[in-house]
């Protein structure tokens, strides 16, 4: 992963944010949008694509752009920086290759053991129950 020229390669856009803030959010486009085309993208390998395609295929569009958006600050460039490392957060958490689970067969000693309690346990309930006199 190359992060200087998948810098280059986003694109920003300043919207106007919604919600409570009275005339200043009607005047002030302080919400950003960043959208990145990760299927033309030339800072990952192909592997690294693919990965990042299937790891992150909920939140990418058809047409292979993933869209992250902030409004969560009334200043645009503060909005700018945090979009740009939920990004960078995002992708990293898209490149981790899960571990391959190893199945395992249980040991005879553990089977002896868990019938050894299951029957312990019946027998258990066995006694507690009324002793029958006919």
């Amino acid at each position: 992963m190359n992060k200087d020229s998948i810098y280059k390669e986003l694109c920003f856009k300043a919207v106007r944010s919604s919600g409570a803030g009275g005339q200043h959010v009607n005047k002030v486009s302080s919400k950003v949008e960043l959208y990145f085309d990760l299927s033309s993208s030339e800072g990952f390998t192909e592997k690294e694509k693919k990965l990042l395609l299937k790891n992150l295929s909920n939140r990418i569009n058809k047409e292979g752009i993933l869209k992250i958006y902030s409004s969560e600050s009334r200043s645009q460039h503060t909005n700018k920086e945090k979009v740009t490392k939920r990004l960078f957060k995002i992708i990293e958490k898209g490149l981790i290759v899960p571990k391959k689970r190893k199945p395992i067969k249980t040991s005879r000693a553990q089977k002896i053991k868990r019938l050894d309690n299951k029957t312990k346990h019946s027998v258990k309930k066995l006694l507690r129950k009324k002793p029958n006199l006919e």
